[in-house]
């Protein structure tokens, strides 16, 4: 799943971020408000960490205007402000959760698990194809009613490929979803990554079929 780090202290942005992707998080960074309210505004994001200082507009304010665009994106943010009159404006701004600085890693990943698991209790029912299903509230993948393990990429390459299902998926759509912004993508690291995923849910009543120079669909055998 990916999710928005906006965080202008560039050590403390690059060791969450890493912590989140040991996590199996999908992770893009911001320093700067206005970029982060751009990404907001032009990616869907499981969640945002958006931290209140920034330049070029502070986090109130780019929650604001994320919400005033109609972006319903689960957003926890992050201050060194602890005040009870700080919360509230920081929770009227529209965030879903507030983190006071310094804080404990832990309890920002568990912050962030419940921010998601109510949106998506809220939002999304299970995703079915056949016998093969996957719930985002929990992060569950079943065939036949048996739990698969996958790891968070593969995870990812699914969840687009039933939501699209049966539409083609292109190579360029399953590197944004599943990358880091910037990252340098190859068509045999996809292709890699469908390979491994195929083999674990090769019990399951549906195929994912390559379209050539394209991409994957997902549909029934």
């Amino acid at each position: 799943m990916r999710i928005l780090l906006a965080e202008d202290d560039g050590p403390l942005a690059e060791v969450l971020a890493r912590g989140l992707r040991h996590s199996g998080y999908v992770v893009d960074i911001a320093r700067r408000g206005d970029e982060a309210l751009a990404l907001l505004r032009g990616s869907d994001y499981a969640a945002a960490v958006i931290d209140w200082r920034m330049p070029g507009l502070d986090g109130t304010d780019v929650i604001r205007s994320a919400r005033s665009a109609g972006r319903t994106t689960p957003v926890l943010m992050l201050t060194a402000r602890d005040t009870t009159a700080d919360r509230i404006t920081g929770l009227d701004s529209g965030a879903d959760d507030y983190l006071v600085k310094p804080f404990d890693f832990d309890e920002l990943l568990a912050r962030i698990r419940a921010l998601m698991r109510r949106a998506h209790q809220a939002a999304e029912p299970t995703l079915r194809a056949a016998d093969l299903s996957l719930d985002p509230a929990t992060n569950e993948v079943r065939v036949g009613g048996e739990l698969a393990q996958l790891t968070p990429r593969e995870y990812a390459v699914l969840e687009l490929l039933l939501r699209q299902s049966p539409k083609t998926v292109t190579r360029t759509a399953m590197a944004e979803h599943v990358w880091d912004i910037g990252d340098e993508i190859s068509w045999n690291a996809i292709e890699a990554h469908v390979a491994r995923l195929r083999a674990k849910i090769a019990r399951a009543n549906v195929q994912i079929l390559a379209v050539r120079q394209v991409g994957y669909r997902l549909v029934p055998k």
